[in-house]
């Protein structure tokens, strides 16, 4: 079985046909301000129209509120929303009924006691995406370059699809999906000439390294 591949923070036509054409399973939006890859909500609808339907379009959002998520939606056209933040249980339930859009959460891990709680998440979101915990004073969540030990994934199953995140390159792929498990991966930085600055030629990179990995060879080897 192939890897899907996210491509995150997207922020222009370059970055976007890059993915497209080279086979990205999801494309990914961030709409957190703090962030180098934050796109505004007008200019990330154009993008998102160049996307075809075969591919799914992410919001990625922090701790958002109703009235923030209500405009974004009505702007954006999105087919999955990441929640990316401290967002409860209940909370992730709330948003997927009230917006009526699947919801995917990310966990962010840094060792074993981190995983505790994704049972509970589990029940509520369509998805899952494990991220690496943010270095202690960053002010993002995520995209921070930062890997975690892929191995603490290993053996483990659940009963919706999840994706692996956090520090991947061209080069590391392979070891995280072999080590962890994982079907789907998101990269960020990893296709980077600068922070917030996808470079076309990377993303190419990364997607044919991607096609050329088979989950059950990488798990085996």
């Amino acid at each position: 079985m192939a890897v899907d591949v996210k491509i995150c923070g997207l922020r222009d036509d370059a970055g976007v046909k890059a993915a497209v054409s080279g086979g990205a399973a999801f494309v990914g939006f961030v709409f957190f301000a703090p962030s180098p890859r934050f796109v505004a909500p007008r200019v990330a609808a154009q993008l998102a129209r160049l996307v075809p339907a075969s591919i799914v379009r992410v919001g990625l959002v922090v701790d958002a509120e109703d009235k923030d998520l209500e405009e974004l939606l009505s702007v954006v056209p999105l087919d999955l929303l990441q929640l990316h933040g401290c967002e409860s249980a209940a909370r992730v339930a709330e948003v997927r009924e009230r917006f009526a859009i699947p919801v995917m959460k990310a966990i962010g891990v840094a060792g074993e006691p981190d995983l505790a709680c994704v049972n509970e998440y589990a029940r509520v979101a369509d998805r899952l995406l494990f991220d690496a915990r943010p270095p202690a004073g960053s002010t993002r969540p995520g995209g921070n370059a930062v890997a975690f030990d892929w191995g603490l994934l290993a053996g483990r199953s659940w009963p919706l699809p999840w994706m692996l995140a956090g520090g991947l390159t061209a080069g590391n792929m392979a070891a995280a999906v072999r080590l962890s498990g994982a079907s789907a991966i998101d990269v960020s930085s990893g296709v980077e000439s600068s922070p917030g600055c996808k470079d076309p030629e990377s993303i190419r990179r990364f997607l044919a390294a991607a096609r050329m990995l088979d989950t059950a060879d990488a798990v085996r080897s």
